[in-house]
């Protein structure tokens, strides 16, 4: 048994989990496991996405810990488990444990445990936003960390320290130790769980500020440090930030991979809050795209979680001509807010001003217009970051064009645009030049507006934002220009792409083998697996069936180039884990219309009905697809005709050897 337990106590200490697991559990078997063994046990099992079997782990290294005469470990680890219960939102099931500690720790001198017990009042303190009280007690934390050589409790402390100092106002000073908890964090020295919760609360804090580039910095930082230590499911919200950093700069689509993969992570560790926060990343990516059905799922699942869904519900309503709704929806969003004298609101507030000033202008209510304006401009001032500069002189040019004085909003709309397209932020940017060009159109200058509009035309494109795609190419017919778009204004676009279509082979025998349980977790990690290929291959997922795929590619080689990777995904999935599902895909290359984010046509249905005469681990193109792609890096099977069901001609395809 001892070489067994040696052989789990390295793998847990280099974070090899799988092979730790596998030990303990046979150390277990073989006569049981000593306090510390279940412990690094329990972590093995968190770190590697099993929070129940960790939970029970943890249970029973608390149990021997007591036994052993150890409260102070005892204490740590009721401290772990009132921790995890509190994030899950079982608040009695976390008092009870925070009890057990305090009683424990309350017997014995002053140690590390101690450090942790004052963490909780302090954190409890600042989400109630008792911030003055939460910095006198991050304080003794502070101080009790370095008493007692706790670099972990100590470096937390610091970094809740700083994210107090930002709530209170002081953010360039919470700043500073938000960046010094992180590099602690990043230095390998710290917990686990601190270093994850700390790189969070970096990532949360910079996005809240407005500081885009530091954000990007420590998510990079967290990713590298979380492949580095093998960890599981529990950064799930450090994706979602990620997902939402990649959103802003334009890849929507890793960006929905990301939140989506966030959402299965953070359900697995009945983290609600967190998931919420995830569906409401996914609300606001399809919004952009203009799925607005996508968008109200998601936002509605955000709100059934507990997230405010805010803005997003009300720039929904307002893309769905619901004005007046709108309207009373982000008011109460800007009021829960409170008023704009405390800082904790401040930066809450600057994220849902802008919604705010659309809406108004869109019912004419210039004056709440202008009141958020002007808010919005002092928080620019205040905070002197480029995204909340951006944003107030894009709403001061909107306010100046709805009072209809496009002489003095073509400037600032000028600048705004250009200030978004520095900070790297591609779709604000093509937003605020679409109203530079409707201020330049006003001010009798069409030429030049026609000019810009095809620039932001290009940008919204490009993105797949298809209702602002609508919005320009109406604005372009209705100022005589030729457009892209046939018929009126919002009429459906005509567009030419390589559509992908993918299927599990035998799926509904699959689930009768494997049971409904198995099934589910297969069919995830299928999806993970299959959203990242799209993401790595400018793939624009347009739906999602249940076992298979619908999406589209401007190039007909990205289709291509993804469908090979997929299915050496699985391929290699297979080699090395014995089993994957067998996947059949196939690609058409033809035009078809958009509506919104969905495309129809006989192209989209010929596309589909390739697929359906692909076999399994089988890549078939037809030869518009081939053709498209020229010349194609994979050997390619001879041209046949086939004929496909609701389809009038004969298709000719032709099969890629992938392998």
């Amino acid at each position: 048994m001892s070489e067994t337990l040696e052989r789990g106590r390295a793998a847990a200490g280099r974070h090899a989990w799988a092979e730790a697991i596998e030990a303990f559990i046979a150390g277990d078997r073989e006569g049981g496991l000593s306090p510390d063994d279940l412990l690094a046990l329990g972590h093995a099992q968190w770190w590697s996405g099993h929070p129940d079997e960790a939970t029970e782990a943890f249970e029973r290294a608390f149990a021997g810990y007591i036994e052993a005469g150890r409260p102070a470990e005892g204490a740590e680890v009721a401290m772990e488990l009132a921790y995890r219960a509190f994030r899950s939102g079982r608040e009695s099931v976390g008092g009870g444990w925070l009890g057990q500690a305090a009683r424990l720790l309350g017997d014995i001198p002053e140690s590390s445990s101690h450090a942790w017990l004052a963490t909780f009042g302090a954190f409890n303190a600042l989400i109630q936003g008792r911030h003055d009280e939460a910095l006198e007690q991050l304080e003794a934390v502070m101080a009790l960390g370095r008493r007692t050589n706790n670099p972990s409790a100590l470096y937390f402390g610091v970094s809740l320290k700083g994210y107090a100092l930002m709530l209170t106002g002081r953010w360039q000073e919470g700043m500073t130790l938000i960046d010094e908890a992180a590099a602690a964090a990043a230095s390998g020295q710290l917990d686990l769980r601190v270093a994850s919760d700390i790189f969070c609360t970096a990532i949360a804090a910079c996005r809240d500020a407005g500081d885009l580039e530091r954000a990007a910095q420590w998510a990079d930082e967290g990713e590298r440090w979380m492949k580095r230590n093998g960890s599981g499911g529990y950064p799930g919200v450090c994706r979602v930030h990620r997902a939402e950093l990649k959103m802003l700069r334009g890849d929507w689509a890793g960006a929905e991979v990301e939140a989506r993969q966030a959402c299965t992570e953070l359900e697995q560790y009945r983290l609600g809050d967190a998931v919420g926060y995830a569906q409401y990343a996914i609300g606001e990516i399809r919004l952009r795209m203009g799925d607005l059905d996508g968008a109200a799922e998601a936002f509605d699942r955000a709100y059934e979680l507990g997230h405010d869904a805010q803005p997003g519900l009300s720039l929904l309503q307002l893309a769905r001509g619901e004005v007046a709704d709108a309207g009373k929806s982000i008011a109460r969003a800007v009021a829960a807010a409170g008023g704009a004298s405390g800082p904790a609101d401040r930066l809450t507030r600057a994220r849902l001003l802008p919604a705010q000033v659309e809406i108004a202008l869109a019912s004419r209510d210039l004056e709440t217009a202008r009141l958020a304006v002007e808010e919005l401009e002092t928080i620019a001032t205040d905070y002197g970051r480029p995204l909340f500069r951006a944003g107030a002189m894009t709403a001061r040019g909107e306010l100046l064009l709805g009072e209809e004085k496009a002489a003095e909003a073509t400037p600032i709309l000028g600048q705004s645009w250009r200030l978004w397209q520095t900070t790297d932020l591609p779709y604000e940017s093509a937003q605020a030049r679409l109203h530079y060009a409707e201020a330049l159109a006003a001010d009798g200058d069409p030429t030049t507006a026609r000019r810009d509009l095809l620039a932001a035309r290009s940008t919204f494109e490009r993105l797949g934002a298809a209702l602002d795609l609508q919005r320009v190419d109406a604005l372009l017919a209705g100022d005589g220009a030729e457009t892209q778009a046939s018929g009126p204004a919002h009429a459906d676009l005509r567009v030419t792409r390589t559509f992908m279509f993918t299927d599990i082979v035998t799926s509904t025998d699959l689930l009768g083998v494997m049971g409904d349980e198995a099934w589910t977790e297969v069919l995830a990690w299928h999806d993970r697996e299959l959203r990242a290929a799209f993401a790595s291959h400018r793939g624009d997922e347009v739906s999602h069936t249940g076992d298979g795929f619908f999406v589209a590619f401007e190039r007909a080689s990205d289709g291509i180039a993804c469908a090979v990777d997929i299915q050496r995904r699985l391929a290699r999935h297979r080699r090395e884990h014995g089993f994957a599902p067998w996947v059949r895909i196939g690609l058409h290359t033809a035009e078809a219309t958009r509506r919104g984010r969905n495309f129809a046509g006989q192209g989209v249905h010929v596309a589909a009905r390739v697929g359906g005469a692909a076999g399994r681990e089988e890549i078939l193109v037809s030869t518009e697809t081939a053709a498209a792609a020229a010349p194609v890096p994979y050997p390619l099977g001879e041209p046949r005709a086939v004929a496909l069901k609701g389809v009038r001609e004969p298709v000719e395809i032709r099969a890629i050897d992938w392998r």
